[in-house]
């Protein structure tokens, strides 16, 4: 089981999104996401996602509202995947070069247009929604096959 986090920086009407085209071997390989990644022993959600926005993007995280838990059974390495998804307009510092790609700001009514997971399309649009969302989203080699959202106030 793997913990994770996903954060989605905004400011100026739209999102900083990194494209993954840098790393080896990286099942993101192409894609487009938001910034985070996996927990370190010890660490709180919080404390996951603000390490991991500072080394892909050299920024501090000031302010974060947890707004979705999203599970990806069996997404990698037959191994289940749950990700902490943060939103967060409050954060300070100049962007750097990030190792796993290369860093964008995107238009808020854009960031669809790119290429996604197919799950990230049914989830995204629930960011700017009041409340909490839960997802379960089922990938075979990389496609997604079923999923359920679910949309708390």
């Amino acid at each position: 089981m793997k913990l994770a986090t996903l954060c989605y920086l905004r400011k100026d009407g739209k999102t900083l999104m990194i494209h993954r085209v840098k790393k080896q071997n990286d099942i993101h390989q192409g894609k487009w996401n938001g910034l985070g990644g996996k927990f370190e022993p010890g660490e709180s959600p919080e404390e996951c996602v603000r390490r991991e926005v500072f080394e892909e993007a050299g920024l501090q995280v000031k302010g974060l509202q947890l707004k979705g838990f999203l599970t990806f059974p069996k997404f990698a390495n037959d191994e289940d995947w749950y990700a902490f998804v943060f939103v967060c307009d409050d954060f300070e510092g100049e962007i750097a070069d990030s190792l796993e790609g290369n860093l964008a700001w995107i238009e808020n009514d854009k960031v669809l247009d790119l290429p996604l997971w197919e799950g990230d399309r049914k989830f995204l649009p629930l960011l700017d929604q009041p409340g909490f969302f839960s997802g379960k989203f089922v990938y075979q080699q990389g496609e997604l096959v079923e999923y359920e959202l679910n949309q708390y106030a």
